[in-house]
């Protein structure tokens, strides 16, 4: 699978209401993600996305703030709902590939989450469970080749802490692109100020679909809502 937009915003949703909202302005161009860290089970987290499917909402199955000890329950919960799109820690990724072509012939698009490193051109792949205690950089490239080689078609960067990783992305996204990977999703600090140059750093650097991830810092904190009139902000941006 893949997205035929050029940029599709990973945003929250605090109910089906919300979720509907956010659709109606933005359509395709927008993943709404569950976040499974957030449910006590998996059967919760089932009922909301398989709710959000019925409604036409096109979900990105989450980790909750990249935490590694989630990885099974993304992988279970994606097996039983067939989302549009998955998040899951790089050691998990080929598993979660695994599954969903024994599950399904239009596997959703799955990304595979490596951290950065405060270096250019290295990053942790280290991000699961027990791995994750481990703090060994890894070049860009070799990372990408890996992730290639699964077949996985999406890195995401996390967390890049708005523009301070910049030269981190553009670095990571480089790498990407020559491994023949298309899809970059950075995630982490970006917010309606600095996602435009976020996204133009993917692009200027070969990525051919950009998924930038913004959760808190468009939500209204009264409400808990995810602010449309942001949503309608974001899908007027052109780069």
């Amino acid at each position: 699978m893949s997205f035929k937009h050029q940029v599709v915003f990973n945003v929250l949703a605090k109910d089906l209401n919300n979720a509907l909202e956010l659709v109606e302005i933005a359509g395709d161009r927008v993943l709404v993600g569950v976040m499974v860290k957030n449910f006590p089970t998996e059967e919760a987290a089932i009922e909301l996305v398989k709710e959000f499917k019925d409604n036409n909402i096109r979900v990105s199955v989450g980790l909750g703030a990249g935490d590694p000890n989630m990885w099974r329950k993304v992988a279970n919960v994606s097996v039983a709902t067939l989302p549009d799109h998955i998040n899951q820690v790089f050691p998990a990724s080929g598993y979660t590939l695994g599954r969903m072509e024994q599950t399904t012939e239009n596997v959703p698009v799955i990304n595979s989450l490596v951290e950065p490193t405060g270096m250019p051109g290295q990053v942790y792949i280290s991000t699961g469970p027990a791995s994750s205690a481990y703090r060994e950089k890894v070049s860009c490239e070799l990372v990408a080749a890996m992730i290639a080689e699964l077949g996985i078609p999406s890195i995401k960067l996390y967390p890049i802490e708005g523009e301070k990783g910049l030269e981190e992305l553009a670095a990571m996204t480089q790498a990407a692109v020559k491994a023949g990977i298309k899809i970059i999703e950075p995630t982490g600090g970006i917010t309606l100020d600095n996602v435009h140059v976020i996204v133009q750093t993917c692009l200027d650097n070969g990525a051919e679909t950009v998924i930038p991830h913004l959760y808190t810092s468009i939500i209204d904190k009264e409400t808990g809502d995810t602010k449309p009139s942001a949503i309608k902000q974001l899908i007027k941006m052109t780069w």
